[in-house]
């Protein structure tokens, strides 16, 4: 499949473009015919040079050390070594603590463990998506293994206060492991500072390809592998895959030089669009929009529109959006975020979520709000 010229693209939460640099960097590891990074001979070492390299760039945009980070395929793999692990560390404790708004990733490996007995509570988040950081503190007992949530919500874009649930989680003396696939490289992340002991990141959030992502693992946690080997310190097994791991690098030093410079002009951006589509629609409404948000993410409700016609007619014009979580995109079951957030199942279904990045244009922005009257109106008579 080709794409189509003059495509907007404003779904970088389920995908970022690929970075050229990030390209380059993979292109350049398969194009000297490095060897695998286990081998001893001048092929191995070199793949070796490749995967210190990265490591040490990942490490800095989480201001980790280099030992802390532990390759994996991309943040579900982290997401499941996190929480797996951490149930293998203290056997003897059966309760987790999420929230209700997490990505499926987390969610369904959870209904998972609770059909084999584990306990886990859900915590409620309010109509913006936030969470009561007291309801996590009463939901911590000595029974609970890990807590397990998102620094920011891949469909709304609403922020967690994860450093504050983090000093909560020390106090008790319980593993957190916080899910910043949505987070890296959106907002300043540092944790040394950020007591987490677990965090996942996803390289195709940041433009790195997909199938490539890494845990941070704090010093001294022994976590037990998902998959078993040599590899990764005996941490993850498997051949490494050293082009994604390159792209994977150069992407966090990307975000690092960005990071808080870029993502002031891509809340320009979003907000440019948020704002437009305000005010050219009565009836629209910002979801979460009263809440602290990462600057690329909106989720907005067409009043009673069916999100998915609103959608196609939008592809049909070049323009690339999303109703949600794209691993949950094709189900007819309303967004559960946005139910979590109060919302009706029609409410729910009348929403859309533009996410913006590095590659987006003010111009663009100024074409979708071209576009999005005529096809709104086109919705609206065939409602009629």
């Amino acid at each position: 499949m080709t794409e189509q010229k003059n495509t907007i693209y404003l779904d970088y939460n389920a995908l970022a473009p690929i970075a050229p640099e990030c390209m380059d960097a993979a292109l350049e590891c398969m194009r000297w015919g490095i060897g695998n990074a286990s081998s001893k001979h001048h092929a191995g070492e070199r793949a070796k040079y490749f995967m210190i390299e990265a490591r040490a760039q990942v490490a800095a945009l989480l201001g980790a050390q280099t030992a802390e980070i532990v390759f994996t395929s991309g943040g579900t793999e982290s997401i499941h070594t996190a929480i797996y692990g951490a149930l293998a560390l203290a056997p003897h404790k059966r309760h987790l603590v999420t929230s209700r708004v997490e990505h499926p990733a987390t969610l369904q490996l959870l209904k998972h463990l609770e059909a084999q007995g584990t306990r886990v509570t859900y915590l409620p988040v309010d109509t913006q998506g936030r969470i009561d950081v007291r309801q996590l503190q009463q939901a911590i007992t000595p029974d609970t293994a890990l807590v397990s949530l998102m620094w920011a919500n891949n469909e709304t874009g609403v922020v967690f206060p994860i450093a504050e649930i983090a000093a909560i989680c020390n106090a008790h003396k319980v593993l957190l492991h916080c899910d910043a696939v949505q987070a890296a490289g959106k907002l300043p992340i540092n944790v040394q500072q950020v007591k987490v002991d677990l965090l996942s990141v996803s390289g195709h959030k940041l433009h790195a390809p997909p199938g490539i992502g890494a845990l941070f693992v704090r010093k001294g946690l022994k976590l037990p592998p998902l998959l078993f080997g040599q590899q990764e310190r005996a941490r993850r097994g498997g051949t490494a895959n050293v082009p994604g791991i390159a792209a994977l690098g150069v992407a966090c030093l990307l975000a690092f030089d960005t990071v808080p410079l870029g993502v002031t002009q891509i809340a320009e951006r979003r907000d440019r669009l948020e704002r437009g589509i305000v005010a050219r629609f009565p009836f629209a409404r910002v979801n979460g929009g009263a809440a602290e948000r990462v600057a690329n993410t909106t989720n907005i409700r067409f009043g009673e529109l069916d999100a998915e016609a609103l959608l196609l007619k939008l592809d049909g014009a070049g323009i690339c959006a999303a109703q949600g979580a794209a691993c949950s995109a094709g189900g007819a079951e309303p967004s559960h975020v946005l139910t979590a957030m109060g919302l009706d199942a029609q409410a729910a279904q009348a929403s859309i979520r533009f996410s913006v990045g590095r590659y987006t244009r003010n111009d663009e922005i100024d074409t979708v709000l071209e576009i999005l009257p005529q096809i709104v109106a086109s919705l609206v008579a065939d409602a009629a």
